[in-house]
């Protein structure tokens, strides 16, 4: 954040050129982003990798909101002072800011209205991104709070008496000059940026549909989940065997810093395993190479099997288990009553998983048969003793398992006490038949006298779901995107038959990747038709609302090309970037086909292309130092790539530089040539500007025909 605000100054001096403007646009980024900041800390925020991201990307936006004021006021105080003006100097800040007053307010109310769909997104991914929204959203609604008060305000006290009429920027001279010649010969030939601008879109959808899908791209984390389940009731000493077999064989990997691992579950635990169950935790050193490490990781653990492992950062792994309930990325989950015949169909939809490219690790859940001890009381024969069924059984369960029955504190800790039959009563099938029992006469009798002990085959787990029993098949994808994967999944799966009664669906981190961009999708409707609206009561004009909104998706395009030229894939965050872009495209355009306006109806330019060439020319300098603040302010993220704690910021940046090029050109270029072919048909109907020459004759040295101001 601090490299991009130290590049967002070196724009702002190197446009503006002079310290007291410069000042004035700098000092609305820290004052927006602490007004933000006080917001989010009175709601109880915490200062989070997601909304330092958010206030990042506002960056852009902050920058903009003072650019637009401080700009205008600049532009029209050296105007007044090389006319020799009689006005005051506050008279004139006054009317530059009221200028751009209700630009400013519509494309805010075009940023915000944008946003409104990734706010409203729930469970996990509403979780991840509302932060970044709300800290992007305040930024803005205090940028816009400053820019109305403030910029105005230090612009009275620092530049009344300043000599900004002789401090010009060359580099923005040099900009005009050069931009001016180009968009004079586009004007005059508007096909070629039609043709382009097809071009452009032609590209976008070929593109779009070989982008991939995910929910979230892998996290590089440095600390690693690795799960080792073998089958149920495999012994303790043999899964202690195993893992501290791995455990040599992984520390023998340079760059693996520690290892540690739990065997069974806890006492009271809250997760429900048996000794069978194994979590072991891997670090890897910050100074190695994450890659390689954890390449030579997982063919350590690929070298274990007959047990089901899985190498995973412990974020990943949370993320599944809020999921689904598993830690694999795509779960079958079959639905039925017999379980002979889920375990039938859930071997077969394994099959079915193993022929498609980029699964890994498919497994069936371990729901398996294990000789479990039934004793069967004889009510007669327990009842001549003055035994109940529940007695006997509660008996034998304590001293064959054990029971908690009290708590003792030493020296400051809680020893529980557990009562538990010795070892010489439990270690045999013949040992339990001879277990003896008190009876309320205080005898004692075997418990072969009174019930039936033997071995019998039981499931080691149930599980149920919606009144049914269920059984999940899991994989884990590698090598390819999640969405491709999962859709050929949904396909393979529907190709198997299940009888009366039973049923599948697929879970997973893409079905909730899926809903969320359904949510989107509705919701972005309803963002379209706002900013419809808001452009609508910005110009009053509808050819120029549908002119705007047509010319919108050209600037996502650039955010699609530039995801093909990254890893090729779409996450939750490149959605959130093109809401970003959307937002800021059409802001620019406003503020372009206003400016246009303005000139007409309040300076009476008349309507043609010098009205077209002066306007874009003087709104040159604001869109490159938007543009390039809101670019390099997440360009570091782009560099750094996708580094640990960057994982969703990256892609997001990524789409935001690419969209920003193609709308900067969109607005510089397509906008004007657009404007001036059908901005001014309006006119026709009665609405006349109210400049003093607008009947004048159309001055300038283009010759662009009739046609091309709408008609004679």
């Amino acid at each position: 954040m601090i490299i991009g605000f130290i590049l967002v100054v070196l724009i702002l001096g190197a446009f503006l050129y002079d310290w007291r403007v410069a000042l004035i646009s700098v000092a609305a980024i820290p004052l927006s982003l602490g007004a933000a900041g006080l917001v989010l800390n009175a709601f109880g925020a915490t200062v989070n990798t997601m909304i330092l991201a958010g206030l990042v990307i506002g960056l852009g936006i902050i920058v903009d909101d003072a650019i637009i004021d401080v700009e205008n006021i600049m532009r029209r105080l050296r105007e007044h002072r090389r006319q020799g003006g009689k006005k005051s100097t506050a008279a004139v800040i006054l009317d530059a800011s009221l200028e751009v007053r209700g630009p400013i307010v519509h494309a805010t109310a075009i940023i915000l209205i944008s946003t409104v769909p990734v706010l409203l997104l729930t469970g996990l991914t509403g979780a991840f991104f509302r932060p970044l929204v709300l800290a992007y959203g305040l930024a803005i609604l205090a940028s816009l709070v400053a820019a109305l008060t403030v910029t105005p305000a230090m612009a009275l006290l620092l530049l009344a008496r300043a000599p900004i009429e002789r401090h010009e920027s060359p580099v923005a001279r040099w900009l005009q000059r050069g931009y001016t010649r180009i968009l004079a010969r586009v004007v005059q030939r508007p096909g070629w940026a039609y043709a382009t601008v097809a071009l452009v879109m032609v590209a976008g959808a070929v593109v779009l549909p070989q982008l991939g899908q995910s929910l979230f791209p892998a996290f590089k984390e440095r600390d690693f989940l690795m799960h080792w389940v073998g089958a149920p009731g495999m012994s303790h000493p043999e899964m202690v065997r195993i893992t501290t077999q791995a455990s040599r064989e992984l520390m023998a990997i340079p760059g693996v810093r520690n290892f540690g691992a739990h065997i069974g579950q806890a006492p009271q635990g809250d997760v429900v395993v048996g000794i069978n169950f194994t979590e072991n935790w891997i670090s890897i050193d910050p100074k190695a190479n994450y890659d390689k490490t954890l390449a030579a990781v997982q063919e350590v653990v690929d070298g274990y099997p007959g047990l089901y492992r899985d190498v995973q950062t412990y974020l990943k792994e949370r993320t599944k288990e809020v999921l689904t309930g598993t830690s694999e990325s795509i779960v079958i989950r079959i639905y039925g009553d017999d379980l002979a015949i889920l375990r039938s169909k859930a071997e077969e939809v394994k099959e079915v998983l193993a022929g498609i490219d980029g699964i890994v690790e498919e497994h069936v859940e371990l729901q398996d048969d294990i000789p479990q001890v039934e004793v069967q009381v004889n009510l007669a024969a327990a009842q001549r003793y003055g035994l109940k069924p529940g007695d006997v059984r509660r008996a034998v369960s304590i001293l064959v398992a054990g029971e908690e029955v009290g708590d003792i504190w030493r020296h400051g800790r809680n020893l529980e006490v557990h009562v538990w039959g010795g070892a010489k009563y439990r270690a045999s099938l013949n040992d339990v038949h001879e277990l003896m029992l008190d009876t309320p006469s205080g005898d004692r009798v075997r418990l072969g006298d009174i019930a039936s002990v033997q071995l019998r085959p039981t499931p080691n787990v149930i599980k149920r779901e919606a009144n049914s029993r269920r059984i999940d098949v899991g994989a884990n994808v590698r090598g390819r995107d999640l969405g491709a994967v999962a859709d050929e999944v949904e396909d393979r799966v529907e190709g198997v038959s299940f009888p009366l009664g039973y049923h599948a669906e697929v879970l997973g981190e893409y079905v909730e990747a899926e809903a969320a961009q359904d949510r989107l999708l509705l919701f972005s409707f309803v963002t379209v038709f706002g900013i419809a609206v808001i452009l609508l009561a910005a110009f009053g004009n509808w050819r120029l609302t549908l002119l705007v909104m047509l010319t919108l998706p050209m600037a996502l395009v650039g955010g699609v090309l530039s995801t093909g030229l990254s890893d090729a894939v779409i996450y939750l965050g490149t959605l959130v970037g093109f809401f970003t872009v959307l937002g800021i495209a059409a802001r620019n355009g406003i503020l372009m086909i206003n400016h246009f306006q303005h000139l007409e109806r309040e300076e009476g330019e008349p309507f043609g292309p010098d009205l077209v060439l002066r306007g874009a020319r003087e709104r040159l300098s604001p869109i490159l130092m938007t543009s390039l603040a809101a670019g390099l302010a997440v360009l570091p993220l782009v560099v750094a790539g996708s580094i640990p704690g960057h994982e969703i910021e990256h892609p997001m940046a990524v789409v935001i530089v690419g969209g920003l090029f193609t709308s900067t050109l969109l607005n510089l270029f397509v906008v004007p040539s657009l404007y001036l072919r059908f901005g001014g048909r309006h006119e026709r109907a009665g609405v006349a500007p109210r400049g003093p020459n607008r009947d004048g004759p159309m001055t300038g040295t283009l010759a662009i025909p009739n046609s091309s101001r709408g008609g004679p």
